[in-house]
């Protein structure tokens, strides 16, 4: 048997039909509140929250046309528009109970009822409930950093011009997007930005780092479960796909799904539905697909890695993000961006950057494009002192020419000897994330963090 809900409230002035209904819905729940009148319903809404509310529609003595009950509903969808409110009607009032459905009732039951049909309608109006709060919830829990810190998208090289021209053009359509960059270049950004330009931008869009994505977690996270689907499996879960029906979802590392759940994925993405882990039941949805891979268009191209239908599904629009290396002419701006925007954050003054240290910045190759240059910039105005910046409040390290892979120095250092390690793996496999993780034995979450403490 399915855990019971918590709490149901049953708002009727006739105490058999109120004792009736209770009898009948014991088990579906742990607690079971009754009202006489529907006055204190909607203070009681807001204080308890119940998971199931059956309303009688009439009150008063000789009353029929359901008026007082359908102006408390109201005032019930007012306080909670998820409310799952089932109405109680005589088989003659039938019409006035289709009304109430129009403001907002989940269902409605005639009086005499059968105890099995109220508590399977009782039963679906909860569970209904239920499922909205969880997907509401988790947009919630998934776009956290919508506006937190949200960095702009800078730059005025031509490269950067035609990825603004990209995005400007294919934000206000549906058409599923492709972006393609390597590690730091910014693509959740664009991802962004292409969100809150198109007609889904008021909603949260809601991401998932498949790169991040414990492999046997990936079904789970993206086409949700039903409760007992697999061991942990403690009670149902929507999934990322569902949870951003109507908005965007953000694959981001698209490149990092298995194999064996791209065909999935491709069905979910052109029948536009979903079955939950355990379901025998497919569940509509609403998306707008926004991708997101560091893997070449060679490595992409390779049916044993990809398969082709699925990326032609996914890049009816590519847009390429250029590496910081091949826009150098941006890199002032960027830096002059980050350090007023981490003075504000650490109330540092204001520091001056004279040319002698804009120059060699610029220059630099930035392995790890703007993530590395931000951090730098973070970094820089922690440690400056004085009433201007220094090339060493900068971490950037000494780099080999032709871009060899630097060997170990003599040091037994444990920090500079994993410094060293972290950049050796990263250049050998050209600063792929996922495969210099791999390399090093960490997970991508945890090379992140040590590229963090580096100021890699």
């Amino acid at each position: 048997m399915d855990e019971p809900f918590d709490l149901a409230v049953i708002v009727d002035d006739d105490p058999d039909i109120a004792l009736a209904a209770r009898l009948a819905l014991r088990t579906l729940f742990k607690e079971i509140a009754t009202l006489p009148s529907p006055q204190e319903l909607p203070a009681f809404v807001t204080a308890r929250s119940p998971d199931a509310i059956l309303l009688d529609l009439n009150f008063e003595r000789a009353a029929t046309d359901g008026s007082e009950g359908l102006d408390y509903l109201g005032r019930i969808m007012a306080v909670d528009p998820e409310a799952a409110v089932v109405i109680i009607t005589a088989h003659s009032a039938v019409s006035v109970a289709v009304e109430a459905l129009k403001r907002g009732a989940s269902d409605f039951v005639a009086k005499p009822w059968a105890n099995e049909r109220l508590a399977a309608t009782v039963r679906s109006a909860a569970a209904l409930r239920r499922s909205k709060l969880d997907t509401r919830l988790e947009r919630d829990r998934t776009s956290e950093l919508a506006h937190n810190g949200e960095t702009p998208l800078l730059g005025q090289s031509e490269a950067m011009q035609r990825v603004k021209m990209l995005i400007d053009r294919s934000a206000p359509t549906d058409a599923n997007v492709l972006i393609l960059g390597e590690n730091g270049t910014g693509k959740e950004i664009v991802a962004r930005e292409i969100h809150r330009k198109s007609r889904r931008g008021k909603l949260p869009m809601v991401s998932i780092d498949l790169g991040a994505t414990a492999e046997g977690l990936f079904e789970s996270e993206l086409f949700g479960h039903t409760k007992g689907a697999f061991t942990g499996a403690a009670g149902e879960r929507i999934g990322r796909i569902k949870a951003a029906d109507h908005s965007t979802l953000f694959l981001d590392e698209i490149g990092n799904l298995p194999l064996h759940l791209q065909p999935k994925l491709l069905t979910a993405l052109e029948q536009r539905e979903v079955v939950p882990v355990g379901a025998n039941r497919a569940v509509g949805i609403d998306v707008r697909v926004i991708a997101a891979t560091n893997l070449s268009e060679e490595r992409l191209s390779d049916e044993n890695r990809f398969r082709q239908d699925l990326l032609f599904r996914l890049n009816t629009i590519e847009i390429h993000l250029p590496p910081l290396r091949s826009r150098a002419e941006d890199i002032p701006q960027l830096i002059n961006h980050y350090l007023r925007l981490y003075e504000r954050k650490y109330d540092r003054p204001e520091r001056s950057l004279p040319g002698e240290v804009m120059d060699p910045l610029t220059k630099h190759d930035w392995p790890g494009n703007v993530r590395a240059l931000r951090h730098a910039a973070e970094r820089a105005v922690i440690m400056a002192d004085g009433g201007s910046y220094r090339l060493e409040d900068f971490p950037l390290p000494a780099r080999p020419q032709g871009g060899a892979i630097p060997s170990l120095s003599g040091s037994l250092n444990l920090d500079q000897l994993e410094r060293q390690m972290i950049e050796r793996a990263l250049r050998m496999h050209h600063f792929n994330i996922s495969l210099a993780a791999g390399e090093l034995g960490l997970s991508r979450g945890a090379l992140y963090r040590r590229m963090e403490k580096h100021g890699l």
